[in-house]
């Protein structure tokens, strides 16, 4: 069963630990969030599943529990300790790191096991949402995410083109990935509860899915640091030439010459994903 509330307030104490703002640290104690994570994930024992930042274990055992295998990756020494102390120990499929997760995305899961299938199961802190998620899907990427996120960042991954939310990861995220699920969840489901609404977001991994190079990468978020300015007039500022040869095919194609990067549909992104392979 999940930790209550009255629970993880009473673990924390003993362990004198107070969570810490920084690195987002608001735990989960609502057991019906964990149950519908789980669901989401459709887990078995054969499942390969990374979780990030485990915390105090509640949604760890919860994993764990149905019977597949997991590596975990936790930044904060005296949770990491807590992990080591009290559930690894008891847990011989839990395969555990103390690291930062920018430094290990896939909490050390084996490049020959990442390639055969797994899945991700995480409780993101938003600080570091989107240079994470960018460092998971130019490896071998999961074939399904089930993701607690900031309710903004959430809304940045799938936005649309032609909103403000749109940008370079929602092009990187939705070129290989679809959205199937998105479930609200208020901050009362967490200690401390946080100032804003949370999101639980079911990713599964497109058939066709389009990488983006380091090269396009880079590019495209240069680009949408000035998102307001014409397209035109970023790329001929771009410092690599396909750019500009990109922006004179998509007006070739009828896009107008008076864009803005947020307004571009994904698709034409992609072809410039081509040009910098």
């Amino acid at each position: 069963m999940p930790l209550s509330p009255k629970q993880t307030r009473a673990l924390l104490d003993e362990l004198a630990h107070f969570p810490n703002k920084k690195l987002g640290q608001n735990f989960l104690v609502d057991g019906n969030i964990v149950r519908k994570s789980i669901e989401m994930a459709e887990l078995n024992e054969t499942s390969r599943v990374v979780e990030v930042g485990p915390g105090l274990g509640t949604l760890t055992r919860a994993i764990l529990s149905t019977g597949a295998s997991v590596w975990a990756v936790e930044r904060d020494s005296t949770l990491a300790e807590h992990i080591r102390a009290h559930v690894l120990p008891e847990q011989p499929r839990l395969h555990f790191t103390e690291g930062d997760c920018l430094d290990h995305p896939r909490a050390g899961l084996p490049d020959e096991l990442a390639e055969a299938g797994f899945k991700i199961v995480a409780n993101l802190p938003y600080a570091v949402s989107t240079p994470w998620m960018e460092a998971v899907i130019t490896g071998p990427q999961p074939e399904r995410m089930v993701l607690m996120l900031q309710k903004e960042a959430a809304d940045r991954y799938i936005a649309s083109h032609g909103s403000k939310a749109f940008g370079a990861i929602s092009i990187f995220l939705q070129s290989a990935y679809v959205a199937h699920s998105k479930h609200l969840v208020s901050a009362q489901c967490f200690h401390p509860a946080p100032k804003v609404d949370s999101a639980l977001l079911r990713l599964d991994r497109r058939a066709d899915a389009v990488h983006f190079s380091a090269a396009a990468r880079q590019c495209i978020r240069g680009i949408f640091t000035q998102r307001r300015k014409q397209l035109g007039a970023l790329c001929k500022r771009a410092p690599r030439p396909e750019a500009l040869q990109w922006f004179e095919s998509l007006l070739e194609s009828g896009v107008k010459p008076t864009v803005r990067p947020e307004e571009l549909p994904i698709e034409h992104w992609q072809r410039l994903a081509h040009k910098l392979k």
